[in-house]
């Protein structure tokens, strides 16, 4: 059973003071506050002892809420009780804090008088209770949010400040994709999708609308059909927009133009922000196709031969190339031999470890590994996990173009053609697999 419940602030002053039992009296108040609220040395445990008489405390934000015994009780019984008497107030008046507490005080004194009796948990279930104490919370609001709620009313936009003047207007665009492919040895994909991230670096003045368009399914598709029936088909494939599975924008899109024109309109906040993330699974160009072939030469010899060949245009190159091999756990050498690039057996992974600075589109690169095994009595089948690769290229696998980008700004009078823009594709390997 609990003799008393008290609530402090971070200061140590009490807001709420509940004595149940006799055996409890007023300086156990001032005991805790100076022994753990006010004690030089940090209280990790939420349990203290004082003087024969046990505080069980709970801290929220800046709130301490404490239960006081002199008898030995059950601390998870009393613990439940701090948290559901917690509940119950964020239940009836929101978030507890100094400020909600001061409003609801008679609120909580009815609701401390009907969840404990002489010292004994009753109710807490915060249905039952709000069929008799039908009494609603005084819901406070914080500086921050009477701030949003101020924004929403008066238009007024919370993520930029006005009188942003740069002497250059500058608008960078990254479009940045990870690549993640399951391959098995035949070269059938498994399992494949590009998760992919629109960031933007703006630095224009004044309070500016931008404009920013994709290649997306839907609009090309609207295209087409206002488009004569005997159209090149090569060009129509050129147009070919990307069917994105599912995206999200940052608060500044307006979700209504996008919906209804598939535009994406927005004033930018000042800085580096994510416009949008997105997810595709379907027409990826896959940067690189890994041919590997593993052939076991009796039980202690080994050969793996792995080409690699890119997949995208000649006049582009793929840059921080990595490939590793795995080898068996029984390896006892390994020799090696690759027409571009390094490699390197590191003993510690179990793998063969390829890098290739650079490598242009639509070229070939092969290594050769001869491993040497160590003799085992186990007869157990190595399992041979995949082959995973990293790389960069400079384009996005996805097939996302950025169709334009426009810039207004009506107040400060400057143009869509005297803003600086720039668009960067960058593709990266996700989790990049090949079976062998």
């Amino acid at each position: 059973m609990i003799g008393g419940l008290f609530i402090y602030n971070h200061k140590g002053e009490i807001l709420i003071s509940r004595i149940y039992r006799d055996d409890i009296a007023r300086n156990a108040v001032d005991a805790f506050r100076v022994n753990v609220i006010h004690a030089r040395s940090q209280i990790r445990s939420p349990v203290t002892n004082i003087a024969r008489t046990s505080f069980f405390h709970l801290k929220k934000a800046n709130i301490w809420i404490t239960a006081v015994t002199r008898q030995n009780v059950n601390a998870a019984m009393v613990f439940e009780m701090l948290h559901k008497t917690l509940a119950l107030m964020t239940s009836y008046f929101g978030k507890v804090s100094e400020e909600a507490i001061k409003s609801n005080f008679v609120l909580i004194y009815e609701l401390l008088d009907e969840i404990l009796d002489f010292g004994y948990p009753q109710k807490t279930d915060s249905g039952i209770l709000k069929t008799f104490i039908t009494q609603q919370g005084i819901k406070t609001t914080s500086a921050e949010e009477q701030t949003k709620i101020t924004n929403q009313v008066t238009g007024q936009i919370g993520w930029r400040r006005e009188g942003i003047k740069y002497r250059r207007n500058e608008l960078f665009l990254d479009v940045l994709e990870n690549v993640n492919l399951l391959m098995n040895a035949q070269g059938k994909v498994l399992s494949a999708h590009v998760s992919g991230r629109v960031v933007m670096r703006s630095y224009l003045s004044g309070m500016p609308e931008c404009k920013f368009g994709m290649n997306d399914k839907i609009i090309t598709d609207n295209k087409d059909k206002d488009t004569s029936a005997t159209a090149d088909v090569a060009t129509k494939k050129k147009n070919a927009g990307i069917a994105i599975d599912d995206c999200t924008f940052h608060q500044c899109v307006k979700l209504s133009k996008f919906e209804t024109e598939r535009s994406i309109s927005f004033i930018p906040p000042d800085g580096e922000f994510e416009l949008m993330r997105y997810r595709t699974t379907k027409d990826i160009s896959f940067p690189f196709r890994i041919i590997p072939l593993v052939r076991e030469i009796g039980k202690t010899k080994m050969e793996i031969k792995v080409v690699l060949k890119s997949n995208y245009r000649p006049a582009l190159l793929g840059q921080k190339i990595e490939v590793k091999i795995p080898t068996p756990v029984t390896t006892a050498g390994v020799n090696l031999m690759c027409n571009k690039g390094r490699s390197k057996y590191k003993s510690s992974e179990n793998a063969v470890v390829w890098r290739i600075k650079r490598m242009a589109g639509l070229k070939e690169a092969q290594l050769t590994a001869e491993i040497e095994l160590l003799p085992s009595t186990e007869n157990r089948k190595w399992q041979r996990p995949p082959i995973s690769m990293n790389f960069e290229v400079p384009y996005a696998p996805s097939g996302l173009k950025v169709r334009y980008l426009k810039v207004f700004e009506p107040k400060l009078n400057y143009s869509d053609h005297e803003t600086v823009k720039w668009v960067r594709y960058i593709g990266r390997s996700g989790l990049y697999e090949t079976r062998s």
